[in-house]
């Protein structure tokens, strides 16, 4: 009996032990799990949310690969390769429009005969605008291009790009169209430049998490950065975002103050950016955000403004020329962005007066300036860091 009751007493304890064991290690595992999330919690904490925002064609995208390139490891071959069918179709597509252009001009405008293509080009200019009007766009061939170099060369044609504002010609056009050999070749790989140049509709969201001092360098901050679809059908995409956003990144393409959305051709792009921006500076959980806004496309401004006068945009009526050449290209510029902080100010209600409000002059485009431009924006927040936690 005695026997029996030890035996017993000890096959209890030995399962307890194994018992014991099992929760000990359980216990580890479950401590690990609660260690990790404090710490991705706690490493969350640090990383700062960047919501780049702005109307379709404002550039946005072409400063998300900006940040790709100068922050991160750039785009590897693979990457590169995935670009090719993107270019081939704004190949495609450029000279579909320029085409159709020149024919709704060739039948509407006064100068009309300006417009016609020689007759020798007619079917060359049927047969590209049939392709730029496929869903699935061909591998760009030696013969294609040939075409399309044929066609762009034509008169008409170039007379019709003179007024691509009328009519979505994409700021890529001349950059593919003095390419096409290259961009043809049998084994071609896209350039990091022929990446920017790409155009492709951003839909839905995008992130991109970097320091723009470099990786791992602990004087720097570490951002994350999201991209979202600009055209209207797009926006409703963003409204899960706006929580929790230490920064908003406003681009803004002042070179487009005389065209029209692609989305509706009623719409001056100009009048659109100015209302979604002050759409977005009324929303309540911006209450405390940062604004930085990118007067984007400056390149593009300077060439345009001495050409085409500010006042033909409804916000800009207003505008009176004083000068010529570098000095009348400062004084537009200084009207524009005077515009852009008196309706940052109008919009702003008083309890918000001390967010931070900062603008910059991009040309999204040129690196050295998009990463001088993001280096600002990073001194820019880091100081407001500092004084909030009361250090400066």
């Amino acid at each position: 009996m005695l026997s029996h009751l030890s035996r017993s007493m000890g096959l209890l304890c030995s399962r307890n032990r194994r018992y014991n064991k099992q929760d000990t290690e359980e216990n580890v595992q479950a401590a690990e799990i609660e260690r990790r999330i404090v710490q991705e919690t706690e490493a969350e904490k640090h990383i700062q949310k960047l919501l780049l925002l702005g109307a379709g064609e404002s550039g946005k995208s072409t400063i998300f690969k900006q940040i790709k390139l100068l922050f991160q490891t750039g785009f590897d071959e693979a990457e590169l390769k995935s670009y090719i069918p993107v270019i081939h179709a704004n190949v495609y597509q450029t000279i579909k429009v320029l085409h159709d252009g020149s024919k709704e001009l060739a039948q509407n405008d006064i100068e009309f005969s300006k417009y016609v293509l020689s007759s020798e080009n007619k079917d060359i200019g049927e047969k590209l605008s049939d392709i730029g009007g496929r869903l699935d766009y061909p591998r760009l061939t030696r013969e294609h291009a040939h075409d399309i170099e044929t066609l762009w060369n034509d008169a008409a044609i170039q007379e019709t790009y003179a007024r691509g504002n009328e009519l979505q010609v994409p700021d890529c056009a001349h950059y593919f169209m003095e390419n096409l050999q290259r961009l043809s070749d049998v084994n071609y790989i896209p350039t990091k430049e022929d990446v920017l140049y790409a155009r492709v509709r951003t839909t839905g969201v995008v992130e991109i998490q970097f320091s723009p001092v470099g990786e791992n360098k602990k004087s720097g901050e570490v951002y994350r950065l999201f991209d979202v679809g600009g055209q209207r059908n797009e926006r409703r995409k963003w409204i899960h975002l706006f929580e929790g956003v230490t920064a908003v990144i406003f681009c803004a393409a002042i070179s487009e103050y005389d065209q029209t959305l692609f989305e509706d051709e009623q719409k001056n792009r100009m009048m659109e950016t100015k209302e979604l921006f002050e759409w977005v500076l009324k929303q309540e959980c911006f209450e405390k955000t940062s604004f930085m806004l990118f007067l984007n496309k400056f390149d593009i401004f300077e060439k345009k403004v001495l050409q085409v006068p500010l006042s033909v945009c409804e916000w800009f009526r207003d505008y009176q020329p004083v000068s010529t050449g570098k000095q009348e290209i400062e004084h537009a510029y200084e009207f524009v962005k005077k515009k852009f902080e008196e309706l940052y100010f109008q919009t702003t209600s008083p309890d918000r007066v001390d967010r931070v409000f900062k603008v910059y002059r991009t040309t999204a485009l040129d690196q050295k300036l998009v990463k001088k431009t993001f280096k600002l924006v990073d001194e820019t927040l880091r100081r407001r860091n500092l004084l909030e936690a009361g250090l400066l």
